[in-house]
């Protein structure tokens, strides 16, 4: 066993922890992510069960089933346990998960207001008394039937644009008891989901929450007011707390002729932050979160998610007591078998998200979200090794060169050896020594549009095949683009004038 091995085994990562009578065998979660594999109909159908079971294969710790719907409002393709003609199929996938391994699942249950086309929605002032005690019913005949599914749990959907979020949210307008005059009347219709979900599921059967550390849009709250949330969720018995940032509707870019899209403004961007922004961007949250609870007599466990990839990001915010369980959804979506590699002391084969986002731009298009770097038409993860070994590079080497012109770096190069080729890794070295994998790309070709005039970088590439095993690292270059000259810049400007 490898020392990188040896440290996993040693660490907290991989520790079982119990959750109201749940045994997850470690922790590492896969977050709640809209697949679009689901038809019209809202049935559990092949494709569903097949995603989740590869969670499984991986060992993941914790499976948390896509945003299920408590109702039958349209929503296009999304899972729905709003009728007892759904509790086969769900049975089906919580029965093929438990086959599988001894990962834990359970459905995300959400409610969701009206959409319109034209850029008209719904808004939680429009509900009458009525459909508030509804939505409180429907929550609980869905906590019901996923007791009846088999599912080891289920996590109440309290995040981003949708019912429960929205009636937490700073910018809730009622003015009755379920007003946003108070946080008290904000947290009012939490309140009485969670006490009906109980009554109708029991009190042992484990029911966890997602929820905004901070809803990132102007004139919302922030950690705050998200710890005595969380305060108040503990002292209602919820037995996890899972944290998100964003997604709203109310700074969502609307596309004519499109129904809105809680994740095109700023707070998607923060909700599913890209390549562009450092790592772990929300660990800080969740470790004040957990601070507070703890620091008020609460032991609930945090799950802490956003843009954490590595072991060691993973074991650190464990080990430094900032979480109780590590989300990870786009991650997991590139390589579901990211717990089993750690385990086994192959962490150089992980399959690693470059957070291009390209299956966020899918699910917002409605169409079925799978991973950019998977081969071609692939509707899952890809399963099992290759015929051959690794993949390596021809006797010659890479090949690698750079074009340096107009504020980019054109690298190219030749095709790696091997088989089940799926694509190509690129590094880049800053002038300080700073090694960071920088972009993931099918063909041989990569243009650096971030490079700066004056600053000298060193490349190279590693070629992976589709179970995520990687080359050894291509011949590196060394850039030095040349810095701008801009008195002559100047002078050309002014000579147009």
């Amino acid at each position: 066993m490898s020392a990188g091995a040896a440290a996993d085994r040693d660490g907290r990562l991989f520790q079982p922890l119990d959750i109201n009578g749940m045994a997850v065998p470690n922790r590492v979660v896969v977050p709640a992510m809209v697949t679009r594999l689901s038809g019209e109909d809202g049935l559990v159908n092949d494709a569903i069960i097949d995603r989740y079971v590869r969670y499984a294969e991986g060992r993941v710790g914790l499976i948390v089933v896509e945003a299920t719907a408590v109702h039958g409002a349209k929503s296009g393709p999304l899972l729905r346990l709003s009728d007892d003609q759904f509790i086969a199929g769900h049975r089906e996938l919580a029965k093929r998960v438990h086959d599988t391994s001894d990962s834990k699942v359970v459905p995300q249950i959400i409610h969701f207001l009206k959409v319109a086309r034209s850029g008209w929605r719904q808004t939680i002032e429009m509900l009458e008394a009525a459909e508030i005690g509804a939505i409180i019913e429907a929550f609980g005949l869905a906590a019901l039937r996923a007791r009846q599914a088999g599912y080891d749990g289920l996590e109440l959907h309290s995040a981003h644009a949708y019912t429960l979020s929205s009636f937490l949210s700073r910018h809730n307008r009622r003015k009755d008891g379920y007003g946003g005059h108070t946080l008290e009347g904000r947290l009012r219709l939490f309140g009485e989901v969670m006490a009906e979900v109980r009554r109708r599921a029991g009190d042992d059967f484990p029911v966890g929450v997602r929820f905004l550390a901070e809803e990132a849009i102007k004139d919302g709250y922030a950690l705050p007011e998200a710890q005595q949330i969380a305060l108040r969720m503990a002292r209602l018995g919820v037995d996890y707390i899972s944290l998100s940032v964003g997604g709203k509707f109310e700074d969502a870019v609307h596309r004519p002729g499109q129904p809105l899209y809680p994740y095109t403004g700023y707070s998607g961007d923060r909700c599913m932050p890209g390549d562009w922004y450092p790592a772990l961007p929300h660990a800080h949250l969740a470790a004040g979160i957990k601070q507070h609870l703890n620091d008020n007599g609460f032991r609930v466990p945090v799950i802490s998610a956003g843009k954490i990839s590595e072991p060691e990001q993973a074991e650190m915010l464990l080990r430094d007591d900032r979480a109780d369980l590590i989300g990870m959804a786009r991650q997991l979506l590139a390589d579901p078998d990211w717990p089993r590699k750690v385990m086994e002391g192959r962490q150089d084969e992980i399959l690693r998200c470059v957070y291009c986002n390209v299956c966020k731009q899918l699910d917002e298009n409605f169409k079925q979200v799978t991973c950019f770097l998977w081969p071609k038409r692939r509707l899952q993860a890809p399963t099992g090794a290759p015929a051959a070994g690794a993949p390596g590079w021809p006797e010659g080497g890479a090949g690698l060169a750079a074009e340096v012109g107009e504020g980019r770096v054109k690298l190219n190069w030749s095709r790696a050896v091997g088989e089940a080729i799926a694509g190509y890794d690129i590094y880049r070295a800053d002038g300080r020594g700073e090694v960071r994998c920088v972009e993931a790309v099918k063909g041989r070709r990569y243009i650096d549009r971030s490079s700066l005039g004056g600053e000298s970088y060193r490349y190279f590439v590693r070629a992976f095949d589709t179970v995520g095993r990687a080359s050894p690292p291509s011949e590196q270059l060394v850039v030095d683009p040349p810095m701008p000259d801009y008195s002559r810049q100047k002078h050309r400007e002014a000579m147009d004038v």
